[in-house]
């Protein structure tokens, strides 16, 4: 996913991810505090929906400690 990604609170979010290579450690995406961990299986579009409700930055990332990661900017 690119970085950052720039959305606003309150409304709905629906991030589409694709892992496209072996060599990662990113075959889960985690979002803290959402709830969120979607498996990433390799070159399978993964839809991701859920509405931020909290302005700010929301780091997402892989499964191991957010080693590859990514912001979302909640306006």
């Amino acid at each position: 996913l690119p970085s950052p990604i720039v959305v606003e609170k309150d409304k709905p979010v629906k991030l589409v991810v694709t892992r496209t290579t072996e060599d990662t450690c990113a075959t889960w995406l985690v979002v803290p505090g959402y709830d969120i961990e979607e498996k990433l299986p390799l070159n399978v579009p993964v839809e991701v929906t859920f509405t931020p409700t909290k302005s700010g930055e929301l780091v997402y990332g892989c499964a191991m400690g957010q080693m590859v990661s990514g912001v979302i900017l909640v306006k």
